[in-house]
């Protein structure tokens, strides 16, 4: 979880919303990730979804089996649909999203047993640095915001 960390503080220092993510298979990380949806102008560039295309190409298979996705936010839907689709194993998250979060924070796509796949989902690794992290650039941004709403007067 610390490496996914360190890739949340690499979107955070690219101006990015801080979210990290890797993705390990049998212990190894094989693929790392963090949002670009600003420098890539891709709505769909969230840290998971961008681990887990890099974790296909590296393992050649698409169904990504006996992997572990560390990520410092809770998985969004979209995330939550893609972590399904390809096979995940396991998802370990940091804090809790409560605007889009798809553990039970927003809504839960978890809480039915998926037909052909089984994935494990726990939330609270490193809730508090993840939590920081986030909160450190929201609160930036706001600053930033006030400034130019006061220069535009």
């Amino acid at each position: 979880m610390e490496e996914a960390l360190l890739e949340a503080q690499k979107a955070f220092d690219e101006g990015e919303v801080p979210v990290g993510a890797v993705l390990t298979y049998e212990g190894h990380i094989i693929a790392r990730g963090r949002n670009q949806m600003e420098r890539l102008k891709d709505p769909s560039a969230h840290a998971e979804l961008l681990c887990i295309r890099s974790g296909a190409q590296v393992i050649g298979d698409w169904r990504l089996l006996k992997t572990t996705l560390y990520t410092t936010l809770e998985p969004c839907l979209m995330c939550a649909g893609a972590l399904l689709l390809a096979r995940v194993s396991h998802v370990l998250y940091g804090a809790p999203d409560l605007r889009h979060g798809a553990h039970g924070s927003f809504i839960n796509a978890f809480e039915k047993k998926h037909p052909t796949h089984s994935l494990r989902i726990e939330g609270g690794l490193l809730e508090g640095e993840s939590a920081d992290l986030m909160r450190k650039f929201f609160k930036q941004q706001r600053s930033r915001s006030e400034t130019v709403d006061r220069s535009a007067l």
